[in-house]
């Protein structure tokens, strides 16, 4: 039983990690870019007005969050995505959606009655 209680408490301290590096619109531009194709740390720091430093924290953010994965290639790091933890979000966030589907049903099924 004991476990099973780190397992969960594991999935969802996964599940803040992910929510919390999601939460960022850097972040999010990072993993769009890395979506399309592997991309250098410093492909990844042109489109922002920040340094190295500040893009190479917002990695490591999102590679405890394992959003990314990191290698070392010489002297660059390489980035890509790792659409494995997004899943991990998407399943979570799934488990809502009929409950808003339903209620987004009733909404509409209300405004069709309403008198115009």
């Amino acid at each position: 039983m004991v476990r099973f209680n780190r397992m969960v408490e594991s999935a969802e301290h996964n599940l803040d990690l992910i929510f919390h590096a999601l939460s960022d619109p850097t972040r999010r531009a990072i993993l769009k870019r890395v979506s399309s194709r592997e991309r250098t740390v410093t492909e990844l720091a042109k489109p922002f007005r920040m340094s190295l430093a500040a893009v190479s924290k917002h990695l490591k953010i999102l590679d405890r969050a394992r959003l990314i994965h990191r290698t070392k290639r010489g002297s660059f790091y390489y980035v890509t995505l790792n659409p494995e933890a997004l899943m991990t979000a998407e399943q979570w966030l799934a488990r809502y959606q009929k409950f808003w589907e339903a209620r987004l049903d009733s909404l509409s099924r209300m405004l069709e009655k309403e008198p115009k």
